[in-house]
């Protein structure tokens, strides 16, 4: 059996209302040599049939069943199944471009140093998409490059799972896929960028993430912000965070709040906030004083920016650079 050039990894429960055209959608690939390992994680719509009656009628898909144990457990055993060096990551409820594969795959066999290849995305279908979809999507699609992707990690998912390309030996290497409580692609990037891992984006938008009430970034425990904070001090705690026992919040409003919350629970102490607003410049917070922005200088890290307004973050970047404040090494981003 000829060894596939790209193994697409997908996991679905009852997906039967939009599984018919995800499938269409990589069956009309201009890349052709390509397997699909489908794990069926405990459907009980008319998923296990559709997915029968694609397998038979073309033998690049795979079908594996289990009861519903999960996302992850799904993820793990597919990908024990796959049998090419590049895994594709898609879902049952989205669409790719016929040219993704194809795409992606080149990228990563001319760029030998990048691990994990993302694209342009697309939200569908537009009825349902809200302001606060399209500002993500936004961003998502701002984040050209490693640096940017990396830079802006602890503010949010930088990648869509689905949407990815990555070399089987960089996911191997970072553990796989894990369940630690949070979203578990989130979880992915953050252990990939520790182990070294090089990410890039296609800037072609050739993935198109639908969007509908059952989507699991809606459903899903691990997925909301609690979740995702805790996800990030995780995270922060084994970098930027590590052995820091007092540290410095830019913004005293609700986001800055629950970080300092979640702070003290893990014994990291809030020494200060930092603060725009004149009103509460002057304030004591949680025994910590608010102090105004001028107040900063190199070396007075570490120090999280939890500013929640939009636009907000370029303009603290812009001003730290003015103050000579280095990011990554004074001051990180999580909002």
């Amino acid at each position: 059996m000829t060894t596939p050039n790209v193994s697409i990894l997908m996991a679905v429960r009852n997906e039967a209302r939009y599984l018919t055209a995800a499938l269409r959608s990589l069956q009309r690939q201009s890349l052709t040599n390509w397997e699909l390992v489908v794990i069926d994680d405990g459907s009980t719509d008319a998923t296990p049939q559709l997915l029968a009656n694609a397998a038979a009628g073309d033998d690049r898909i795979r079908v594996l069943q289990q009861p519903a144990h999960g996302l992850v457990t799904a993820l793990t055993l597919g990908l024990r199944h796959c049998r090419a060096g590049i895994i594709a990551r898609m879902d049952g409820d989205d669409i790719c471009h016929p040219q993704r594969l194809q795409l992606q795959l080149d990228y990563l066999n001319h760029h030998r140093a990048v691990d994990v290849v993302t694209c342009g995305i697309r939200h569908f279908p537009g009825r349902l998409i809200t302001n606060g979809m399209r500002a993500y999507e936004d961003w998502l699609n701002s984040l050209h490059g490693h640096d940017e992707i990396v830079r802006d990690l602890y503010v949010e998912a930088p990648l869509v799972q689905p949407s990815v390309m990555l070399r089987r030996s960089a996911l191997d290497a970072a553990g796989g896929y894990q369940d630690n409580g949070w979203s578990e692609d989130y979880d992915l990037w953050l252990r990939l960028a520790q182990n070294g891992a090089r990410f890039a984006r296609l800037p072609q938008t050739l993935f198109f993430w639908r969007d509908h009430a059952q989507r699991i970034t809606r459903t899903s425990p691990g997925c909301t912000l609690e979740a995702f904070r805790a996800c990030r001090l995780h995270y922060l705690r084994r970098d930027y965070l590590r052995d820091s026992k007092h540290i410095t919040l830019w913004g005293a409003g609700s986001e800055g709040k629950a970080w300092q919350r979640l702070l003290q629970e893990n014994n990291i102490a809030v020494q200060r906030w930092i603060e725009v607003d004149p009103r509460k410049i002057g304030q004591t917070i949680h025994n910590a004083p608010v102090d105004p922005h001028e107040t900063l200088q190199p070396g007075c890290g570490p120090m999280l920016i939890t500013i929640g307004v939009r636009a907000a973050r370029a303009l603290v970047r812009d001003y730290c650079a003015q103050r000579g404040l280095l990011e990554g090494k004074d001051y990180v981003c999580v909002t």
